[in-house]
């Protein structure tokens, strides 16, 4: 008696957070309800950027600290 398992691939279609937040600002700078910066409304884009280089600088903190 042999058991056959179906190859199935599972798919995360979910939008993050942030992404979801950048729409948010997205649709309400083209709606003109805000005036703010295009840097803003990308920020939460680019929001890893600063808190991997924070964890980084921590890394080699610690470890210069051994």
């Amino acid at each position: 008696m042999t058991t056959s398992k179906k190859n199935s691939t599972t798919t995360n279609s979910s939008i993050s957070f942030m992404g979801l937040l950048f729409l948010v600002f997205l649709v309400l700078k083209l709606t003109s309800v805000i005036d703010w910066s295009w840097w803003w409304i990308t920020a939460p884009l680019w929001w890893w950027i600063p808190v991997g280089l924070v964890m980084l600088i921590a890394v080699f903190a610690l470890k210069s600290k051994k």
